[in-house]
């Protein structure tokens, strides 16, 4: 700027400035004698002022000098942080905002001075915080959000002892509240209480880390919701309220589906075996693992005082052996046999009507709270079948070995009679009724099922399957007159120890063949 200046008052002078030559001769003439003529129009000229072309200089006044800025000391710049690290302690401003929290005023302490005591126990404070943060969260359930702020919480110092210190506590909360949940969760099972049960689990799998847990109480949910809680193949039974003694055992049958009666082109097969169609059970039952005893039977007659058919009307059907034939016999009811004499206690009760094995199934209903019943038709060639779809539930042929109480040819009467229709080669040393269970269960675990004595069921009798449930429930109709009796017995032909073989015979029927087991709703 300066020069600039400079160089505009030169080319200002420069422009008032007279001619060279003419200031030359003005010197020249000054240096002539007085008498010398001047010439015409020359003005005498004074000598000019002589200018200062030098730019002058600026001064500066004290008060415009530049200041120099001052730095704070390194202490100040601690002392700074310390005193904003305490106040936000204080505050509880631990972790944020990001630049004005504890951590971060004790961090920059940290840095500057490494060995600061204040910023130590500062961040040990801090450190502390996100720790009790951490398990406060953990406590309220959220895990994941818990595990992120110890996280954080490991970088505020190296020492991890507080932080593993932490994850244990929370480890081993996690455990007691999750066998908190898994023990809610069987208590709900085995009230009953399938919704809460469900319930529990859920809390579990949001719990996290307690999947093979899970998994289990899942089958043992699944199995409760088709089971009420017990197991295929277990075998059960109830106590009757305030009183000392037991229902008859029952097998738990698995759930599942079959096709129920017989194809067009099975051997032996009838009419009112079909059509076949497909049944499923989508919840299991109970079933009675023997037909029931006269033991059995006894112990109901006289809790109940229950007078029975064949009582009441006097007479039962009973088997004879000089004529090899069933006749009619006065005086004979449930205590007898099927010849009509006394029979054993392990026998199976027969001379018992579809309404006498009603009156029992109620009877034991009634004492132990449970839902005692008859089986239904598609629940007894279920267990029956035991997942065959042969003939027998053997297979197709005769019997490899002792399976059953049936028409053997080898078996002899006590008045030397044998069967006239049989299966080949086979012989059980029984003509009449065996002793219950005298023989090996089925793959369903129940004994008898396809011989010694045919059984009731629930279902009223119908000539064909047409609209028959799909779901194994009972076939009833109102004012039901002719009910069903299924399974082979001692007498039956190859042809009638089939699976889907069936009978027709009115509710007060009772004779020598007919006896019944048990079932339950679960």
């Amino acid at each position: 700027m300066l020069q600039a200046r400079n160089f505009l008052c030169i080319i200002l002078l420069a422009a008032c400035a007279p001619p060279v030559g003419y200031l030359y001769a003005q010197n020249i003439d000054s240096a002539q004698p007085e008498n010398h003529l001047e010439r015409l129009g020359d003005d005498p000229v004074e000598p000019e002022l002589e200018l200062d072309l030098t730019v002058p200089t600026r001064e500066v006044k004290p008060s415009e000098e530049p200041v120099a800025e001052k730095k704070p000391s390194q202490q100040q710049t601690i002392d700074r942080h310390l005193a904003a690290g305490r106040a936000a302690l204080q505050a509880g401003r631990i972790d944020q905002p990001a630049n004005d929290c504890a951590w971060s005023h004790y961090r920059a302490v940290q840095d500057l001075d490494p060995q600061n005591t204040e910023a130590q126990q500062g961040l040990l404070a801090v450190q502390k915080s996100l720790v009790s943060r951490a398990i406060g969260i953990a406590k309220e359930l959220d895990f994941d959000l818990a595990e992120r702020v110890l996280e954080e919480a490991a970088l505020v110092r190296e020492s991890r002892e507080l932080i593993d210190q932490a994850q244990e506590e929370i480890f081993t909360f996690r455990s007691q509240y999750a066998e908190e949940l898994e023990v809610k969760a069987v208590q709900a099972m085995d009230a009953g209480n399938f919704v809460l049960a469900e319930r529990q689990l859920i809390e579990m799998i949001a719990l996290g880390g307690a999947d093979n847990t899970v998994n289990q109480l899942r089958r043992r949910l699944d199995e409760a919701r088709i089971y009420g809680g017990f197991k295929p193949g277990q075998v059960i039974r109830d106590h009757f309220i305030n009183q000392g003694f037991w229902t008859p055992e029952s097998v738990i049958v698995l759930a599942g589906s079959y096709m129920m009666g017989s194809s067009a082109f099975e051997d032996g097969r009838n009419d009112n075996e079909g059509p076949r169609h497909r049944v499923t059970f989508r919840r299991g039952f109970a079933i009675g693992r023997m037909e029931v005893t006269v033991k059995e039977f006894r112990k109901f007659v006289d809790k109940t005082g229950y007078r029975t058919d064949a009582r009441k009307q006097k007479f039962s059907i009973v088997y004879d052996h000089s004529s090899g034939r069933l006749t009619r016999r006065d005086g004979v009811t449930w205590e007898m046999n099927y010849e009509g004499r006394e029979a054993e206690d392990n026998e199976p009760v027969v001379h018992v009507s579809w309404n006498d094995a009603m009156a029992y199934v109620q009877w034991l209903a009634r004492g132990t709270g449970k839902s005692y019943r008859l089986p239904t038709e598609a629940e007894f060639e279920y267990a029956l079948r035991a997942g065959r779809n042969t003939r027998y539930w053997w297979g197709d042929g005769g019997p490899p070995q002792r399976v059953e109480n049936l028409t053997g040819e080898l078996d002899v009467s006590r008045g030397r009679r044998q069967w006239s229709t049989f299966f080949e080669g086979y012989e059980d040393k029984f003509w009449g009724p065996a002793p219950v269970a005298s023989f090996n269960t089925n793959p369903f675990g129940l004994h008898d099922v396809a011989g010694n004595v045919g059984e009731w069921v629930r279902d009223c009798w119908h000539d064909t399957y047409l609209r028959a449930p799909v779901d194994g429930s009972a076939w009833l109709n109102p004012g039901c007159k002719i009910r069903i009796v299924r399974g082979g017995y001692w007498a039956s032909s190859p042809d009638q120890a089939r699976s889907a073989f069936r009978l027709s015979a009115p509710p007060d029927r009772r004779d020598a063949r007919i006896g019944f087991r048990i079932a339950r709703d679960l």
